[in-house]
């Protein structure tokens, strides 16, 4: 009998990596170490400049925070099977998603990793008409 080997079949030699499956266990704990990893002291000064280079302003976040917050998530999530380009955020983020309805836990740690993330929202206020003299 002939072991069975890739090179039998070639297509599947070129196959994509398959996206890594985590239970929810697993889950909890990677996202922890997410968060936890934005806490260090050399990450949190790099969000700080990027944030403050922004100046609150929507895409400068996007152009200058979500980059540096990419870099740290795929730090800790490439040692979980995550690709360390932005694919494996992606593919965490979905992951994490799709826990969120399922897991209590996991959805506050998600709200607090977005926190994390994101700007405060002002809220415009209600009317939004400016009251006449």
């Amino acid at each position: 009998m002939v072991p069975f080997t890739t090179a039998s079949f070639p297509d599947m030699a070129s196959a994509p990596a398959q996206q890594p499956t985590l239970t929810v266990e697993q889950t909890r704990v990677v996202l922890s170490e997410v968060i936890q990893a934005f806490s260090v002291p050399e990450n949190a000064a790099r969000m700080d400049e990027a944030r403050e280079s922004a100046c609150n302003d929507m895409g400068k976040m996007l152009q200058l925070v979500l980059p540096v917050a990419t870099q740290i998530q795929q730090e800790v999530i490439k040692a979980y099977g995550f690709n360390n380009e932005g694919e494996g955020v992606l593919k965490f983020a979905r992951l994490v998603k799709m826990y969120e309805t399922q897991d209590p836990e996991i959805a506050a740690m998600s709200a607090k990793l977005k926190s994390l993330l994101l700007p405060p929202l002002s809220t415009p206020p209600i009317g939004g008409a400016i009251p006449a003299s």
